[in-house]
């Protein structure tokens, strides 16, 4: 049925079991293949057409100089063969109506039709499938929505072939591949059927598609010969032939400095083609004594030349170095101040770093060196700290000095007072015995004197302790006995300044100290350690002071 078909189709279609058919023009198919630089497809019971047919001297690897690639056919997107949709989006079919059909798309989970493997310059397509009563009329109504047709030729059998305008038009054509068609209404099976499109190989689209490739081997050949003529070097202007006249001329141009190299060059090519003989021998020999007379006049201009060269180097060298000399003379006086400054500065340097070194020593010092001078600071440390104690302990001597001294005044003047009451209460007593008092009012009497020489005394040791200065400072000790009392081991006076500088940052670890050392009563102090480990701790003790009171 298929060979039938074919057969009423006429020069369209070719069928796909009929490959061993006899091209249109093989020759021209196989030179345009290989101008493009592609293998030749051969066809069965058809050989390859050999190199010698296609154009003479073509390199398909031209694009390597050029940097143009010969066009394939068959790569999507050059215009010949629109590039195929993305493989990764799924294509989602919709029904197509017509006015006298609709069309209803394939299930979308089943796979996509197969096509045969597309031709060069396809615009025919197959459809087959077709419904029993489907009119040609029907079916350009169907397919020239994908874009202008050219021909149609449907078969008495359900298929039918269906040229386009442009090859891109049977791509959207192959879209329709898996629609079920119904011709109205009706639920007759004459009347639906489900399109199968695919490539059809037509001869009318397989000598377009060649037409098109000699088209574009003219103009790549066109194209790199005009690439070679602009490439290639420009010929030399062509030389005369030997004549006594030319001999004439020549000799005239020697003697002429424009014209000497273009002369020698004629002279030369005259005589490596063996021109000179019995007869031109003479001319020649003169043309050479002139060419040499010259050759060694410019040897001379250019030795005169060179000297003249050289002189003025050196007169330039010379002028160049007395500018300079008086130039740079008063730099070289201010650079070498600044050097003999910079110098001295540096020894200057040396000496500091020397003395530091000495001084530090901390670059030759062994280990036994270090805990020397670890246990040296140490001991100054402690040295420091016993001339603060020996400090302290000197004023507080003197505060007890002057305590005593005030507690001898004050002893003094209870004496007297106790001489006076004693004298007050012999004549009280006396007064009483001739008055005739009782007891009662002689023990009430010595109740009063014993109450106001315990007042006195009272008064006096109340002189004698000196009280807070201000409210800061019974703060501070308030502080200062909370801490110690969290502390029972003690605390020193830089743990202890510490801590009271985060609330304070002017107190200074000497007024603590004194502050302290007021109170001893409330505040005890106790060494701890033993050489190099001595340390001085403060104690919190008004509790014990309470329990001996």
């Amino acid at each position: 049925m298929m060979a039938a078909a074919a057969d009423g189709l006429g020069s369209i279609a070719i069928d796909t079991t009929q490959l061993n058919m006899s091209v249109t023009d093989p020759t021209a198919w196989a030179t345009a293949m290989n101008n493009l630089g592609m293998v030749p497809v051969g066809l069965a019971g058809q050989q390859l057409v050999s190199d010698s047919i296609c154009v003479p001297g073509f390199d398909p690897s031209l694009n390597m100089m050029t940097g143009i690639t010969p066009i394939n056919p068959m790569i999507p997107g050059m215009g010949l063969v629109p590039p195929p949709p993305p493989t990764d989006m799924s294509v989602v079919k919709e029904i197509i109506h017509c006015k006298s059909c609709t069309l209803f798309p394939p299930n979308p989970n089943l796979p996509p039709p197969s096509t045969r493997e597309r031709p060069p310059g396809c615009k025919t397509v197959f459809v087959g499938g077709l419904p029993e009563n489907a009119t040609e009329e029907i079916i350009q109504e169907v397919f020239e929505q994908c874009g202008d047709i050219t021909a149609i030729r449907k078969s008495k059998k359900n298929f039918c072939h269906i040229r386009f305008a442009e090859e891109f038009m049977v791509d959207k054509a192959i879209y329709l591949s898996g629609y079920r068609m119904r011709l109205g209404s009706s639920t007759d099976k004459k009347d639906s059927g489900r399109l199968h499109v695919d490539f059809a190989q037509a001869r009318d689209d397989f000598y377009e598609w060649e037409c098109k490739q000699r088209m574009l081997a003219r103009e790549e050949r066109h194209r790199r010969k005009l690439e070679e003529d602009r490439l290639r070097p420009p010929s030399p202007p062509a030389i005369m032939h030997y004549s006594e006249h030319e001999a004439t001329l020549l000799a005239e141009k020697l003697k002429d400095d424009s014209k000497f190299s273009e002369a020698i060059t004629v002279l030369l090519t005259w005589i490596e083609r063996g021109e000179v003989n019995r007869r031109s021998a003479n001319q020649f020999y003169s043309m050479v004594q002139s060419a040499n007379s010259h050759v060694r006049r410019l040897m001379n201009e250019k030795a005169n030349h060179e000297q003249e060269m050289e002189q003025a180097k050196e007169n330039f060298k010379d002028a160049l170095t007395g500018i300079l000399t008086q130039s740079l003379a008063a730099q070289a006086y201010a650079l070498k101040e600044e050097n003999d400054s910079l110098r001295w500065q540096l020894d200057a340097y040396r000496n500091e770093v020397e003395l530091l070194k000495q001084e530090k020593g901390q670059l030759f010092r062994t280990e036994e060196n270090l805990t020397k001078d670890q246990q040296l600071q140490f001991l100054q440390q402690t040295m420091q700290g016993m001339q603060q104690q020996l400090l302290t302990i000197q004023e507080e001597l003197k505060n007890k000095k002057s305590e005593l001294e005030q507690a001898k005044e004050e002893q003094n003047h209870t004496q007297a007072l106790l001489k006076v009451l004693q004298e007050q209460l012999k004549s009280a007593k006396e007064l009483a015995e001739t008055n005739g008092h009782s007891h009662e009012d002689a023990n009430e009497i010595n109740v009063l004197t014993v109450a106001l020489v315990n007042q006195d005394r009272e008064n006096n040791t109340e002189k004698r302790t000196q009280g807070l200065k201000s409210e800061k400072e019974a703060l501070l000790i308030g502080i200062i006995s909370t801490f110690l009392h969290v502390h029972p081991f003690g605390a020193n006076i830089e743990y202890l300044w510490s801590y009271m500088q985060q609330l304070d940052s002017k107190i200074s670890a000497n007024e603590i100290e004194m502050l302290l050392m007021r109170l001893p009563r409330m505040f005890k102090q106790e060494f701890t350690g033993v050489g190099a480990t001595l340390e001085k701790r403060w104690k919190f003790c008004a509790f014990e002071g309470i329990k001996t009171t």
